[in-house]
């Protein structure tokens, strides 16, 4: 069993940065792919970038591409999101997630079903 801590969300006025973080109680994870998620009220979880275990490959929405970056340490066992330039619509609950092992295909890392643990969430809230 993996828990997952997400920590680094707050209030932030737009064009801002921040920066969360995830990492597992209890547990190394670097044998983990690992994804952020986030919810908007009213809106269906939604995919926001993936790291591979090794840290070579890196996916993202379209919508964050170029202003946010995924990357992990498996040294300090730590998985990191930077956001940038941040919107009013990047406002959601951020959610950390890891999956065991590899992907099931080459377009797999968006699924939500494709993770075995998920975190508590951390709110993001971008004010314009």
């Amino acid at each position: 069993q993996v828990q997952l801590v997400e920590s680094g969300g707050g209030l932030v006025q737009a064009g801002g940065s921040l920066r969360l973080s995830c990492a597992p109680s209890g547990r190394t994870f670097s044998s983990y792919a690992i994804a952020w998620f986030r919810q908007a009220p009213g809106k269906e979880r939604e995919f926001v970038a993936a790291i591979s275990r090794s840290g070579d490959s890196t996916y993202y929405a379209d919508s964050v591409k170029g202003r946010f970056t995924i990357a992990r340490d498996n040294a300090k066992n730590t998985v990191s999101l930077q956001m940038n330039s941040l919107k009013a619509e990047d406002t959601a609950v951020y959610y950390c997630a890891a999956k065991k092992g590899g992907y099931s295909s080459s377009v797999a890392y968006y699924r939500r079903s494709e993770y075995d643990y998920w975190g508590q969430g951390t709110q993001v809230t971008v004010s314009s």
